[in-house]
């Protein structure tokens, strides 16, 4: 099995580290953050001018023709730099739908100006309610007319307080837990009867609370068939569960690297903390467990690409391990860079929070290893 990129992967991953390294610093990253939009505008055009949005979209649609593969090399790097811009809620969640049912029309008016940089979307595909089940939807549309009335309540939408428009997961027909039934739709977020409470997430991103009261919406903005959504909402999120793994890996090799090197210089009794043997030995854990998940990851990736049965198998594989190997990345580079490792001031502690809330998104390790089971 070849695990090498080929050249356009090389080159995507070549131009995303030296951007890191000479652009997006932890103290920009920071900067970014507290903002009011919890990213830079800037950075995000800098994104769409050098053709990272268009990644995972076909050259009918305006992108590159790229796949699972090409979104795990964008994500592993993100993830290394930390990076606040919403990639994931833009291109890989919102996108994602998008690409899957959009008609033609649809494209040309969402798709190619979130590619461009123009547009901001998200997904609305978690309710209170719902936990990780995605056929749990009890938002409703109906009928009337040529329009839609949608009611009804999302949460914990990333981007959701800065988006343009936010896909919508509507129940049109069914029960409340029934895959079939669920109809997606476009909605901009000035229309009326759309609310939004935004806010910060622990791991320095964006969140919002949506609720829809009355909302009316036009055919035209129905996305695909009516009561039809669900294969293309659970695509998608298989999609996005494959992306923050890679930037799971990513953010668990730079832990480890850095806790490698701070055991080298830090002193303790005349000598560095690196020679001590029983902080080697957790080292050598660190090691073992983002070596793991790098195997692992390249496994599903390539499997997931290829579809297939196993590939819901891969996606829960690497999700289950990524969750628990995350956690104690996490943990053992926050205590062996002791009290600072917990320091607002500290890189470390913040990577720690992105391994941490990665662990609960689109399904947690005790989720997963369920769904093995099954």
């Amino acid at each position: 099995m070849d695990f090498s990129l080929n050249e356009v992967q090389e080159m995507l991953a070549d131009s995303i580290d030296k951007f890191i390294e000479n652009d997006y610093s932890f103290d920009a990253r920071q900067k970014y953050a507290a903002s009011d939009m919890g990213y830079s505008d800037a950075v995000w055009q800098q994104f769409a001018e050098l053709g990272w949005t268009a990644v995972p979209f076909s050259e009918e649609d305006g992108g590159f023709d790229g796949g699972p593969i090409d979104i795990m090399v964008v994500m592993r790097r993100f993830g290394r730099g930390l990076v606040v811009e919403p990639y994931l809620a833009n291109v890989v969640l919102a996108g994602g739908v998008l690409k899957r049912v959009a008609n033609s029309e649809q494209k040309q008016r969402w798709l190619q100006a979130m590619i461009g940089g123009e547009l901001q979307a998200s997904l609305a595909f978690t309710e209170p309610q719902s936990r990780y089940e995605l056929a749990n939807v009890a938002t409703g549309a109906s009928r009337d007319g040529d329009e839609w009335v949608l009611n009804g309540q999302k949460g914990f939408v990333l981007n959701g307080g800065t988006a343009d428009i936010v896909i919508v997961p509507a129940r049109t027909s069914g029960a409340a837990t029934e895959e079939d039934g669920i109809t997606l739709f476009a909605v901009d977020t000035s229309a009326d009867g759309l609310s939004q409470n935004a806010y910060h997430t622990i791991d320095g991103l964006r969140a919002a609370e949506i609720s829809l009261n009355d909302v009316r919406v036009s055919a035209d903005n129905v996305l695909g068939e009516i009561g039809a959504g669900f294969p293309a909402l659970e695509a998608t999120i298989a999609d996005a569960t494959l992306a923050v793994c890679a930037e799971a890996v990513g953010i668990m090799h730079l832990l480890k690297d850095k806790t490698v090197e701070y055991s080298k210089s830090r002193s303790q009794f005349g000598v560095p903390i690196g020679s001590f043997q029983a902080l080697q030995h957790r080292m050598v854990a660190m090691l073992t467990a983002c070596e793991q998940a790098e195997s692992l990851l390249l496994w599903a990736a390539i499997t997931y690409a290829a579809g297939g049965d196993d590939a819901g198998r891969a996606i829960s594989s690497i999700k289950y391990l990524v969750s628990c190997s995350g956690q104690l990345v996490g943990e053992e580079a926050v205590q062996l860079h002791g009290g600072m490792g917990v320091t607002w001031e500290l890189d470390v502690a913040h990577y720690f929070k992105r391994l941490t809330a990665i662990g609960q998104l689109f399904g947690n390790a005790d989720w997963h290893l369920d769904k093995l089971a099954a």
